[in-house]
């Protein structure tokens, strides 16, 4: 019967799963003198996750692996507003409609600006998202300072990271149309801090419900251990008394 109650209670609480996940665990970097002035990081034109603004929801670009890039297209992001030696972990949710393999790997900037490699893929996924001479020509005229331009100052990205994600198309399809042009992946991207740097800050609601449910359930039983026993000694006197008559 108890078994039961919980199987139901199981069912009724239960989320349907439909999609993939990879992620990353990493600690906070130490700060840094990041120059406000321009070139800034704003001016990548990159999305942004910090510990305030946690999620992004956005389609990123695959392709098939090639000799060249065994990892597939890669997208770029910052992480700012970190803590130093805070642990933190990135994951990107994916549907299971969308068969696709993705690495994530975190790099201090210092290393990216410092390895061509790195910095040469930066660079082309920022130049893909620069606005073009159309929308350059609708954006309304300033007269601010790039100073006061940027959104950034020295206190949220004296302790960022960039994230770089790799998405390969994971299938094979007798479709020749996306053999040749791999269609966008809609993902979820979460940035997820760790409580006391032992458990991801989401988890905390599913840690709370385990317990409450652990507490319930051991006073449940206590009750019905109680209730049972209960029709037990009913029973035996029921017995005694009719053995008497």
């Amino acid at each position: 019967m108890l078994s039961l109650f919980f199987f139901l209670l199981s069912l009724l609480l239960a989320h349907t799963a439909v999609a993939n996940t990879e992620k990353v665990i990493f600690t906070g970097p130490s700060r840094l003198p990041v120059p406000i002035e321009h070139p800034t990081l704003e001016d990548l034109r990159l999305h942004a996750l910090s510990p305030q603004q946690w999620s992004v929801r956005t389609h990123l670009s695959a392709e098939f692996p090639a000799n060249v890039s065994t990892g597939g297209k890669a997208s770029w992001l910052l992480l700012r507003g970190l803590e130093e030696g805070q642990r933190y972990e990135v994951r990107i949710c994916w549907a299971a409609t969308e068969p696709t393999s993705f690495r994530l790997d975190t790099y201090e900037l210092p290393t990216v600006f410092e390895t061509p490699e790195l910095i040469t893929s930066l660079a082309e996924y920022s130049a893909s998202r620069q606005p073009g001479p159309v929308e350059l020509e609708d954006q309304e005229p300033s007269i601010s300072t790039p100073q006061q331009q940027s959104k950034h100052t020295y206190d949220d990205v004296s302790s960022a990271l960039f994230l770089q994600i790799q998405a390969a198309a994971d299938y094979y399809t007798t479709n020749q149309t996306l053999m040749n042009n791999v269609p966008p992946v809609f993902v979820d991207i979460i940035l997820d801090p760790y409580i006391g740097n032992v458990l991801p800050r989401s988890l905390v609601p599913t840690v709370a419900y385990i317990t409450l449910l652990a507490i319930g359930s051991w006073y449940l039983s206590k009750y019905i251990s109680r209730w049972v026993q209960s029709l037990a000694r009913d029973d035996m006197e029921s017995r005694s008394k009719s053995k008497t008559i």
